[in-house]
């Protein structure tokens, strides 16, 4: 098998990919060396992915003026190619891509010339078109690259779907699994139940973008009957905003979470654990404030545990909310199994002599 046939196997069996933030200097221009660090820090952490230019690393990249899409798209996979060539091992390689449709095709043939197996395509900003619109613009972009759907929530730019929607979308060639971060059950439950009546089915790989409720969605088994037949479906892996931070936890925990799901028998600490988790989330993605300093936030756990110089955002508005600090000085207090600050101090100084650009 090819690398790309080897990722795109790893992708439909399941993964977790945290989605990357973006590290910039002082006076907010790109910080190379601090991507290369970063990417580092999640690949030694055992993740399966690595998704870039998606929200957590900032749409702000695609300004003109800022010009850091092609840049973040590059980094990222030349940190990759070089993790596996020193590790016998495959990444998935996912890109962000957003837009209408001639912008969203021509990032799409950028992640391809770079590299990446699939994109995530985002739905974002694009709530003047109609569905149909929708489903022909992922069929474009579906042609140039296979497409991991998004619900977006509409905290953060998203819209609120129907079910034909995911019909449709489910039904479309090349899609090849959908991230549901709608944050919100009902919706949830709309895209699992289109997977799963889907022809498609078997094509298609969930994966969980809920932050608010990973744990639960990963053990879940969803369960329809149709005339008798009963039809199951499951996330089967992770695409999220979360696990940019304590991510050597979070793999620890997702291979628990496979283990428990083969052995058919929950452990009673993985649901508290799902609460405690959401609980940190609460902090990081500042839900107090309507997720204003959902980024500001990532980077105020990565900058406290030395893996991003400051926690600037290319916004100078988007920044840590009143109070987030200390929200985040309490779940770290909480929690202190939950975060990966002592594996980090170990290797830090390793994963530093690796990123001279």
């Amino acid at each position: 098998m090819t690398r790309h046939e080897l990722a795109m196997q790893k992708l439909a069996e399941g993964t977790i990919i945290p989605a990357t933030p973006l590290a910039l200097n002082s006076d907010r221009s790109f910080n190379e060396k601090g991507l290369r660090l970063l990417m580092n820090y999640y690949l030694n952490c055992g993740v399966g992915g690595i998704a870039t230019a998606v929200h957590s690393t900032q749409f702000e990249i695609r300004d003109p003026k800022i010009n850091l899409l092609e840049p973040v798209l590059k980094t990222v996979s030349e940190e990759i190619d070089r993790f596996e060539a020193e590790n016998d091992t495959v990444i998935v390689k996912v890109g962000g891509v957003c837009g209408p449709v001639e912008q969203a095709v021509n990032e799409a043939k950028l992640a391809k010339k770079y590299g990446y197996d699939a994109v995530l395509l985002s739905p974002g900003g694009l709530n003047a078109l109609s569905e149909d619109d929708l489903i022909c613009r992922t069929k474009a972009v579906a042609e140039i690259m296979p497409v991991i759907g998004f619900y977006l929530q509409t905290a953060v730019g998203g819209r609120v779907f129907s079910y034909d929607y995911w019909e449709k979308l489910c039904a479309t060639e090349n899609v090849v699994a959908i991230k549901c971060a709608c944050f919100d059950r009902y919706r949830t439950l709309d895209v699992v139940r289109a997977a799963a009546f889907s022809s498609r089915s078997k094509d298609i790989t969930l994966y969980t973008g809920n932050d608010d409720n990973i744990v639960i969605d990963l053990l879940t088994k969803y369960s329809f009957n149709d005339n008798g037949r009963t039809i199951e479906r499951s996330f089967d892996g992770g695409l999220l905003g979360h696990w940019s931070v304590w991510t050597l936890k979070a793999v620890e925990l997702f291979n628990k979470i496979k283990a428990a799901k083969k052995q058919h028998e929950i452990p009673a600490e993985l649901l508290t654990l799902a609460a405690q988790i959401t609980d940190a989330n609460n902090a990081f993605f500042d839900t107090a404030n309507g997720f204003k300093g959902c980024i500001a936030g990532l980077h105020e756990v990565l900058h406290r545990q030395g893996l991003m110089e400051n926690t600037l955002c290319i916004n100078p508005d988007e920044c840590l909310s009143q109070g987030q600090a200390s929200e985040i000085d309490r779940v770290y207090k909480a929690y202190p199994y939950l975060c990966d600050d002592e594996f980090i101090k170990e290797n830090l100084p390793i994963w530093k002599t690796k990123t001279e650009v």
